[in-house]
Formats: structure tokens, C-alpha cells, sequence
């Protein structure tokens, strides 16, 4: 039996067969999303807003039923919150996506993985969290294997270095999305908190394409379909089963889970792309994710990246 969090009705969970399929289901879906934006022709900040628009106009349906459901008001201090935290996740994405048309699958989902690293960093710098042994341990690990990384990546080019840094990035502003998603998420519903941070960011990327590329619409309807599939598998499919297996398992298993997604992304990219790693970057790779491992499966630092 379950207490659900929002509705505060006791109900029966599913198998654990069924929550463990769910939860897998999640990273695989969530695996795919750097190849869609491989697929997609057309610049980063496009891509990025069409998978926040069409994302968002996939949520609408429900955002209406829990509206005719929902009885009071809402505070309007979230506003602030829900900004926020829409900014840093429409600047996640700019920057992670741009990353793909420089550096490799691997190398770019490996390095915007690393934002609990900086999630733990930020709560101790700016909240005052405590941080354990182990999970300072852990960021130096993680650092090392960065550097690993580049170092391999120098050999390549400077747009190589460049893409790095953007994933890197990226991971950072993930670090902030979490953080300020933490002030409202215990006291919001799920489904209003996404729908209204996937609007605000969708709304801050149109913004940009609009300034920058103003030929934003004109593209193939090849491309549309991967802007689809983007908003479709990896964010509404992805995110949302990920989510929904946080009330049936520990965060830490959850958290653990999605270090498969560079695996799974790095496999993808092998067969559709042909992309050959090099054995330093494997080896920074494994290094950075066992020092998010570490990270992130200590209690305090897990708290900090939920």
C-alpha cells in the first residue's frame, strides 16, 4: 500500500515487476534523446524549443483537468520559482543540445550527466547543506575523469573542447533547475509543476529563436518528426516514468538508474552513427560516472539532487 503525496489517498502499488520495467523504460527513453537531436536538422536553440513547445502542448490536456479539479488559489510567490527554474532548464538545454554538433554522444551525455556533482557543490555553497567525505570523494573522482576527457578530446580539436564545455554546461544549469524545483516540489503537483516550468522555458526559447534565427518554422517534415519524437520519448515518456518510479523506489535507485543513460546513449550512437570511442575517453567515462556513484549515493547528497 501507497500514500499518495498529493492527494493523500492510501492505494495499492503494482508489482515490482511492473515499477522495475517503468523505471527502465525511463532511461531507455531518455537514451534516445541525444540521437533525435543528431537527427534533426536544424540549429540547437530550434531543437531545444520545439521539444520544451510541443512538450508543454502535450501536457495541456491534463493541466485542464486538475484545474477543474483543483479548489482555492495558489500562492503567487511560485512565480518566481517556476521562472526560475524554466530559465535554467531552457538554458540546460541550449547549451547540452549545442554540445551534440561539437563533441561526441558519449562524451556530451557523460559530462551533462554530472549535475548532481554540482547539485551537491551548489546546496553546499548556497543552501548550507552539509557535504559527506564520501561525496566530496566522489566530485574529485568525477573531476578527474572530466579532465581525462579533454585531454583525449585536445587531440580532436578546439570544437571538440568546446562541445565538452558545453555539456559541462549544461550540467550545471540542470544543477540550478533541481535546486530551485526543490523549493516548490514538495508542495506542488507534479503534473502543474512541469507543465507550468515547460512553458516558461519553451516560452524563453521561442523567445531566442525568434531574435536569432528568425526562419525558425521552415524546416523538413523529416525534422519535425524528430522534434516529436524528442518532446514525445525522451521528455514526456522519459522524465514522466522516471518520476512516477520515484514513489515506488529509493531516489538513490532511481538516481543510479540514469547513470545507464550514457551507456545506452553511447551504444545507440555506435550503431546509428558509427561512433568509435577511443579507450582514454571509456576510461573517463567509467571514471566520472563511478564518481557521481559515489556522489550520489550518499544520503545527504541524494537529498540534495531530488
Amino acid at each position: 500500500m501507497t500514500k499518495d503525496s498529493i492527494s493523500g489517498v492510501i492505494t495499492s502499488s503494482p508489482p515490482r515487476a511492473v515499477t522495475a520495467c517503468v523505471l527502465c523504460l525511463g532511461v531507455v527513453a531518455i537514451s534516445f534523446g541525444s540521437i533525435f537531436v543528431r537527427l534533426c536538422e536544424a540549429p540547437s536553440l530550434v531543437i531545444a524549443a520545439y521539444r520544451l513547445l510541443i512538450a508543454t502542448i502535450v501536457l495541456v490536456p491534463f493541466q485542464i483537468s486538475r484545474q477543474r479539479d483543483r479548489k482555492g488559489g495558489q500562492s503567487q510567490g511560485k512565480a518566481v520559482y517556476y521562472l526560475l527554474a524554466g530559465i535554467f532548464l531552457a538554458l540546460h538545454f541550449a547549451t547540452w543540445i549545442a554540445s551534440l554538433k561539437y563533441t561526441s554522444v558519449a562524451s556530451s551525455v557523460v559530462l551533462v550527466t554530472a549535475n548532481p556533482i554540482f547539485v551537491a557543490l551548489f546546496s553546499w555553497w548556497f543552501l548550507r547543506e552539509g557535504i559527506s567525505r564520501r561525496a566530496i570523494i566522489g566530485i574529485l573522482v568525477a573531476v578527474a575523469g572530466g579532465i581525462l576527457i579533454a585531454r583525449a578530446d585536445v587531440g580532436i580539436g578546439q570544437d571538440t573542447l568546446k562541445g565538452d564545455a558545453l555539456a559541462l554546461l549544461g550540467a550545471v544549469m540542470m544543477a540550478g533547475y533541481l535546486l530551485t524545483g526543490r523549493v516548490i516540489r514538495s508542495v506542488t503537483p507534479l503534473t502543474q509543476y512541469v507543465f507550468r516550468v515547460y512553458a516558461v522555458a519553451a516560452g524563453v526559447l521561442v523567445l531566442f529563436c525568434t531574435l536569432r534565427e528568425p526562419n525558425w518554422v521552415h524546416y523538413s517534415g523529416r525534422t519535425f518528426l524528430f522534434f516529436c519524437l524528442l518532446a514525445l520519448v525522451p521528455q514526456s515518456i522519459g522524465h514522466t516514468s522516471l518520476n512516477w518510479a520515484l514513489r515506488y523506489f529509493p531516489a538513490a535507485i532511481v538516481a543510479v538508474c540514469t547513470l545507464l543513460e550514457p551507456v545506452g546513449a553511447s551504444l545507440l550512437a555506435l550503431l546509428i552513427f558509427k561512433e568509435v570511442l577511443t579507450p582514454e575517453k571509456v576510461l573517463g567515462g567509467f571514471i566520472i560516472l563511478a564518481g557521481i556513484y559515489l556522489s550520489i549515493s550518499d544520503g545527504r547528497s541524494m537529498k540534495s539532487s531530488v
